[in-house]
């Protein structure tokens, strides 16, 4: 009796080894194809905003394709800080021709949506001038095999972890109404 037991044992701790940790290995190798894929994107959608200083829904959708094709699903984030120029005179420096401080305020995702988003069939663009700053930050929202393999087999879990995320940001170097 006692060996049979030892029989059963040994055939379910060989299952684990044989299946269970070659599929995480895989699953982990997924997500950081996946993760390479989000942060190649993510860069290349903000590079390509800063350097062009436009921002269409036509930029976005192609993102959010890219994105789509890892197979997970995601939450994309977008800042944009837009430079207001202050024409007053600064006092306070040495130089007081000196135009005054720059002030920035901040555009988020769904007015950054809401301003590009077509109406009656017309393409929207959002403009940007130089020195605005703009950034993007990506995050998975789905559960990935990874996360479900490490969960049961170390019991680490936590609603808000994600695996995959890419942040990417930086000033926008031209201006977009071609001055």
């Amino acid at each position: 009796m006692g060996d049979t037991w030892m029989m059963i044992i040994a055939f379910v701790l060989a299952a684990i080894l044989m299946f269970g940790f070659p599929l995480m290995s895989m699953s982990d190798r997924s997500d950081d194809i996946s993760q390479l894929t989000v942060t190649t994107a993510t860069t290349e959608f903000v590079d390509n905003v800063r350097t062009t200083g436009k921002l269409t829904m036509d930029d976005y959708a192609a993102l959010e394709q890219s994105i789509a094709a890892t197979g997970n699903t995601y939450d994309i984030e977008m800042e944009l800080q837009v430079l207001d120029e202050n024409p007053g005179k600064k006092t306070t420096q040495a130089d007081s021709t000196k135009i005054g401080e720059n002030v920035y305020y901040s555009m988020y995702t769904s007015q950054i949506l809401d301003t590009i988003a077509p109406s009656g069939g017309t393409k929207k663009v959002l403009t940007l001038k130089e020195g605005d700053w703009f950034s993007t930050t990506v995050r998975n929202t789905n559960t990935t095999l990874a996360q479900t393999l490490s969960n049961f087999f170390y019991t680490v879990t936590g609603n808000d972890t994600y695996v995959i995320a890419a942040q990417h940001g930086g000033y926008v170097t031209a201006n977009g109404s071609g001055e």
